[in-house]
């Protein structure tokens, strides 16, 4: 397993540099700068053309990006234009709040996904299993800003059980108040991410739930006298969990990434919140970091995925 894990890690360095070098280019050709509509429009063009040649964004191509990688090798990943401030304090400033969205979102899905397929593939055909397939089809068609703009209008608005925008009170005084207070806003983003995380774990668990029990291993168990919650238990959902396994990965790199959708709707001032501003502002400097972040972070989801897969079942061996 070593030498695989190894080797993966050696051929994201090839990949993370391509990677750069495409994110590069499409920020480049993204329409106008960072300076564009926010300085004032009686500027002298040739002051505006001046502070485009101070910041080097009138250099070719090739010499902003060579010059962005010598300094990135050397931890400096450029200043925001926006904030006047390093980017990676900038993204560290967002990080926690996406982190304690996500890190809630995850456990809310798999308190709600896994019982929710167990019990429809146990048993399936029955009223409870028909429940289920409605609940999870309805939750598979709809939109996430559907959801989460309905969710905003009937329990943030209408019903006013929680707040519907911002990730923490300004009345938030003492440490007590402000973990309440930002528990309190964390509760209705996340329960809407988690009605629209369940489905894939729902129906990946009760499909291999509902074969696993015509399988020879079961009934070679039910045959030895093995109790019905042990066959489930220890048997069934041990091998019907491979699938879920095989996403964890991808799973926990969420907790970085968090929703863009949900952070815009609930104004959650995470990092897909400073995704979304960055782009509407120009902020080059954040947008590319943070695209390169999130490709990075879905190649480490892939090695997690394949590792927890081999951790489940020792058979599979990943190349």
């Amino acid at each position: 397993m070593w030498k695989t894990i190894i080797r993966r890690v050696l051929l994201m360095i090839p990949q993370i540099l391509i990677l750069s070098i495409l994110i590069f280019i499409l920020a480049d050709f993204m329409p106008g700068d960072p300076f564009t509509g926010l300085v004032d429009p009686n500027l002298d063009p040739a002051q505006l053309d001046a502070m485009r040649e101070a910041y080097g964004l009138n250099d070719p191509l090739p010499v902003k990006y060579v010059r962005w990688m010598k300094n990135a090798l050397q931890g400096d990943f450029g200043r925001s234009f926006n904030y006047q401030q390093p980017v990676t304090a900038v993204i560290a400033g967002r990080m926690g709040n996406t982190i304690r969205l996500s890190l809630l979102s995850i456990i809310l899905t798999y308190l709600i996904g896994l019982p929710l397929g167990i019990l429809a593939g146990r048993y399936n055909e029955s009223i409870l299993d028909k429940t289920v397939l409605v609940y999870n089809f309805v939750s598979f068609a709809v939109p996430i800003f559907v959801l989460a703009l309905l969710m905003v209008w009937v329990f943030g608005y209408n019903l006013n059980w929680f707040p519907a925008r911002g990730s923490i009170s300004v009345n938030a005084v003492t440490q007590w108040d402000k973990w309440m207070s930002q528990l309190y806003h964390l509760l209705l983003p996340s329960i809407t991410t988690a009605i629209l995380g369940t489905t894939s774990i729902i129906q990946y668990l009760r499909s291999e739930i509902i074969d696993a029990k015509v399988s020879d291993y079961v009934k070679t168990a039910r045959s030895k006298g093995v109790p019905i919650q042990k066959v489930y238990t220890k048997h069934i959902f041990r091998n019907a969990s491979l699938p879920i396994a095989s996403g964890f990965g991808f799973t926990i790199v969420s907790l970085f990434t968090g929703s863009i959708f949900i952070e815009k709707i609930f104004t959650y001032r995470g990092m897909g919140y400073l995704f979304l501003q960055s782009i509407n502002t120009r902020d080059y400097s954040v947008i590319f970091v943070l695209a390169l972040f999130y490709g990075f972070l879905g190649l480490i989801g892939t090695l997690l995925s394949d590792v927890i897969l081999m951790a489940v079942d020792p058979r599979i061996r990943i190349d």
